[in-house]
Parts: C-alpha cells; sequence; structure tokens
C-alpha cells in the first residue's frame, strides 16, 4: 500500500460526523479522478477506487485503461469491467461475499441520481457521506508536490517575461493570453491552470474577467492572471503592470493604491507559518487595506490552496476555519478594483515551513520593476 493511501486509511478510522460521532468506515469509495490520481498515480479516467479499511485497495475501470493500469499502477490490484458491466456492478462483484457494510463515498463529488442508484444496485451498504477526506491529505505537499508547483512557477514566470517584451499597442487582450499559453507549453506545461485573465484598465476592476479583443493601445494599467500545469500540478500568478511616470499614464490615485496593496501582501506573507489560522493570514491583509481607505475595494478573500487543481485546501478567508500546516502552499493575492477605473491585485504562491513560509517564485512586482513599455 502506498503511504498516501495509508494515510487515507487512517483517516478514515478517525473520520467523525458534523457531531462529533465517528463514522465507523468500512471502506471508502474514491470515485473523483483527481483524488484517484493523487492515491495511485494513475492518469486516466472514469476509474473508482475502492479503499477497504482492511486489505489491499482495488482500482475499478475498463479495458481501455488495463495496460496503463499495469504499467502506471504495477504495485495496485486492479479489476476491469466488461463492455456490459458498469463500474456499480464491478463494485457488487469485487465486495461479493464480503462482510463489508458502512461504505463512506464522496458526497461532494456525486450526484444524488447516482447515489439513488448504488442504494438500488448494492442494498447490503450502509452508504456513509463523508467530505474532503483525501482533499485534507492532498493540503499538504511532500518535497516531490512542493518541486512540481515550483517548476509551475516558474514556467509561468519565464513565459510572462518573454511575453511582456512581444507586447504591441495592436494587440489584443485575447491575443496576449493565448500567446502566454502557447508560451508555457513550449517551456514545458502540459496546459495552463486556468484560462488565463488580461485585463486592460477598467476591465482590471472586473476580478474574474475574461480578455476580449479589447487592443492593447496606449493603456496606463494591465492587469494579467496566469498559471501553468506541470506535471500534474499548477502555479497561480498576477501582476499589474503601469506606464511609466513619464508618459504620463499612471495616476497618483493607482500609484498610491498599488502601494497598500503590496504591502497588504507583503503583511499576510509576513503572518504565514505552521499553525497559524488562514483567516488571521487574511487578517492582516485586510487590515492594511482598511487603514489606506480601500476595505471596501477587496472584494474577494485573500487566497487558497494550489496543487493537482487551481482551487485547493486551505482557503484563506475571513470565514476560513483552516489551520495552515507547514506543506501547504498558498495563493496571496490581496487586490483592489474601482468599476469603470482600474483594478489592481498581486499574487504570489507561498509555501508553509515550520519556520514561517518561503515564496516559490521570484517576480518582481515592485511598482517599476516591470513597466508597461511598448
Amino acid at each position: 500500500m502506498t503511504a498516501r493511501l495509508s494515510r487515507l486509511v487512517d483517516s478514515m478510522r478517525d473520520a467523525v460526523d458534523q457531531d462529533g460521532r465517528p463514522l465507523e468506515l468500512d471502506a471508502l469509495l474514491v470515485v473523483d479522478e483527481t483524488n484517484v490520481q493523487y492515491l495511485t498515480g494513475f492518469t486516466g479516467d472514469s476509474t473508482w477506487l475502492w479503499v477497504p479499511a482492511e486489505g489491499p485497495a482495488t482500482l475499478l475501470s475498463d479495458r481501455r485503461y488495463e495496460s496503463q493500469l499495469a504499467g502506471e499502477c504495477p504495485d495496485l490490484v486492479a479489476a476491469i469491467r466488461p463492455p456490459e458491466r458498469s463500474l456499480v456492478q464491478l463494485l457488487a462483484d469485487v465486495t461479493s461475499g464480503g462482510s463489508t457494510r458502512r461504505v463512506g463515498f464522496e458526497a461532494d463529488h456525486v450526484s444524488v441520481a447516482a447515489f439513488r442508484s448504488w442504494n438500488e444496485e448494492l442494498p447490503e451498504f450502509d452508504w456513509v457521506p463523508t467530505s474532503q477526506l483525501v482533499e485534507r491529505l492532498r493540503a499538504v505537499k511532500d518535497d516531490q508536490e512542493v518541486h512540481a508547483i515550483r517548476r509551475a512557477v516558474e514556467v509561468a514566470e519565464r513565459s510572462f517575461l518573454s511575453v511582456m517584451h512581444q507586447w504591441t499597442p495592436r494587440m489584443t487582450e485575447r491575443e496576449v493570453a493565448h500567446e502566454l499559453e502557447a508560451t508555457m507549453r513550449r517551456l514545458g506545461a502540459s496546459g495552463v491552470s486556468f484560462p488565463p485573465i488580461v485585463g486592460v484598465q477598467p476591465n482590471g476592476a472586473l476580478p474574474h474577467y475574461r480578455p476580449g479583443d479589447v487592443p492593447l493601445g496606449n493603456c496606463p494599467t494591465l492587469l494579467v492572471d496566469w498559471g501553468a500545469m506541470v506535471d500534474g500540478y499548477a502555479s497561480d500568478l498576477t501582476r499589474t503592470l503601469h506606464r511609466p511616470r513619464e508618459t504620463g499614464a499612471a495616476s497618483d490615485r493607482f500609484r498610491s493604491a498599488y502601494s497598500a496593496v503590496l504591502e497588504a501582501q507583503q503583511a499576510a506573507i509576513e503572518t504565514i507559518a505552521d499553525g497559524v489560522s488562514a483567516a488571521e493570514v487574511d487578517r492582516a491583509a485586510r487590515r492594511v487595506l482598511e487603514n489606506s481607505g480601500l476595505g471596501e475595494a477587496f472584494k474577494h478573500s485573500l487566497g487558497h490552496g494550489i496543487g493537482r487543481q487551481i482551487h485547493e485546501r486551505p482557503r484563506l478567508s475571513p470565514q476560513s476555519e483552516d489551520t495552515l500546516v507547514a506543506g501547504m502552499v498558498v495563493t496571496v493575492e490581496p487586490g483592489v478594483y474601482f468599476e469603470g477605473e482600474f483594478g489592481i491585485r498581486i499574487e504570489d504562491d507561498v509555501l508553509v515551513t515550520t519556520d514561517g513560509c518561503r515564496l516559490l517564485g521570484g517576480l518582481p512586482k515592485g511598482l517599476d520593476d516591470c513597466p508597461l513599455v511598448m
């Protein structure tokens, strides 16, 4: 059994419901593809993982993946369904004659219709909803995972620096986004971790803006939010650029707000450490912006975990109940937004360590470090 599966079994034994009562799981059915990949290394889809509290785990799949499973997961048992059988029917075959009764399932990833069909086809099981059992394990990265995220950050940063020197006033937001994605792929990414956000001045005030056919022109400010997928792991960065003061572009209001956002990010990063509450980190950034009179302009939470997905545990927000643990990787992305004018967001990826934290990249972010020159 892999180390990750062993940790999951330990979590299953300790799992409790909302009232603190033990779930007493005999087994867990993992159906989320990302969770299956994390636990086993299998990179295909349409495959479930049966994890008993006692005994070997079993991958449930179909004939398309028979050879791939043997190559990627040689130490795990694989059950292959014939075309006329469903995965639920295959599960019934695998568990037939056993003593398993209480079976946990990933309630966050199972539809009501699927749950009803399972009850009908496997009435001998008491299906027990669980939440975030695997995701809690995924939140703390091992050395191999941290290395992959660091590589994803490196590819994203190199791509940004390469692309920004090719911008022309005629290029559109959409063209910048496409060129950024293509460059990340050329430098080793398997793809983007999310569709890049590229927003010319007023469009930067929309936190989840989708790039359009707006030319860069002589825009005073430009917000770019992008990330790369490398070896199955994501990065997530944001920079807000402005024209140098001698071009008469960036206003004093922009420069003042930018300095406040940068100060807020630094305050949050200095707060990050093993054992610190995620809400406390959010408060550190929010306090700076409130003291600068920009509290109302900060319209989202401070950040989130990244890993195999772009949004993972923990969440850095005022309502978060998460506690930071060494090995977590989080984004720190304070921002302020002024509708119809401009938006500013500065984002980096940060590793929580036993003695504080460490930035996983080194892209400049000072007000005049990366001027917008075309």
